[in-house]
């Protein structure tokens, strides 16, 4: 993992501060836009506090994420913030690599792409210092049918793609097995790869592959476990997904997706009012009326 990511930032990480950052103003969130001055933070404010009033008129955030559902879901929360004269600039990402690294550098003010458990080991992985500010949605994990439509038609020797990073690997290998597919050696749990299948009795052919490549490799696969995102972004529904997690199981806690800012940050006055317009009555509804069971608020 740690030589993947250093692989991957040598070249994409450079292109993403140029496609996905852009050539604008790169201040903080409590910088006010048009004016090089910075106004101080107010240091009283409480973490989770609603009050907005600390937060000057023309006040820009900048929040990494990716396209679906996230910076849909950001776009809402944008006319929220606008109507108390703070702009969201939204930069979208389609890796889970540079999200992290922009917020980290302080590119960026915050993301939001990522479920918990992704988010602690990138940090533990990588040596950042991320922190989650606000639980927002879950997005159950699904098997989609590829060349087989069916789980009871799947044939010895299927292959079957999974997400090749740590912890959406163990999730779907969790998924496999609570549909009998598969038994996980004791103990395997989240961070489950191939190599913890102790049973396999159609013999199975696991293929690790990138989690955004899972919807489009779908011809050449029986089925693949795909990401709630990416499912999304590929135009597939929920609904018709051959097994789905449960929105009410352990799951729903492991890969509550989150709104991630750099350690530090977490009592700033705009992040707070970010928050605030992140779990507003606007949001919440947008996200049950646009994906019902596929984007399942959390607040």
């Amino acid at each position: 993992m740690k030589k993947l990511v250093s692989l991957l930032l040598a070249g994409a990480l450079s292109f993403g501060l140029l496609a996905g950052c852009g050539g604008g103003n790169s201040g903080s969130a409590n910088t006010p836009a048009n004016n090089t001055e910075t106004t101080p933070v107010d240091s009283t404010t409480p973490a989770g506090s609603t009050e907005t009033s600390s937060v000057p008129e023309g006040t820009v955030i900048r929040v990494a994420a990716s396209p679906t559902p996230h910076a849909e879901i950001l776009k809402v929360a944008k006319e929220v913030l606008a109507e108390q004269g703070i702009t969201l600039e939204i930069e979208e990402f389609t890796d889970y690599i540079q999200p992290n690294m922009v917020t980290e550098d302080g590119q960026v003010d915050a993301n939001y792409f990522q479920h918990i458990t992704y988010l602690n080991d990138f940090n533990e992985q990588n040596g950042t210092h991320l922190v989650s500010v606000a639980d927002l949605h879950y997005e159950p994990f699904g098997i989609y049918a590829g060349k087989t439509t069916s789980l009871a038609d799947l044939p010895d020797g299927a292959v079957i793609g999974v997400p090749n990073d740590p912890t959406n690997e163990g999730r779907a290998l969790l998924l496999l097995q609570q549909e009998g597919l598969i038994t996980l050696k004791e103990g395997a749990g989240l961070t489950a790869t191939k190599l913890d299948i102790a049973e396999n009795p159609k013999n199975l052919d696991i293929q690790e592959l990138e989690a955004a490549q899972l919807p489009r490799s779908l011809d050449s696969l029986d089925l693949a476990v795909i990401n709630g995102n990416y499912a999304l972004q590929a135009g597939l529904n929920a609904a018709d997904a051959l097994a789905v997690e449960s929105t009410d199981g352990e799951a729903a806690q492991a890969y509550v997706n989150v709104l991630v800012v750099k350690e530090g940050r977490e009592e700033d006055p705009a992040i707070q009012a970010l928050v605030d317009a992140l779990k507003s009555d606007e949001v919440k509804a947008y996200m049950e009326e646009t994906w019902p069971s596929a984007v399942v608020p959390m607040f």
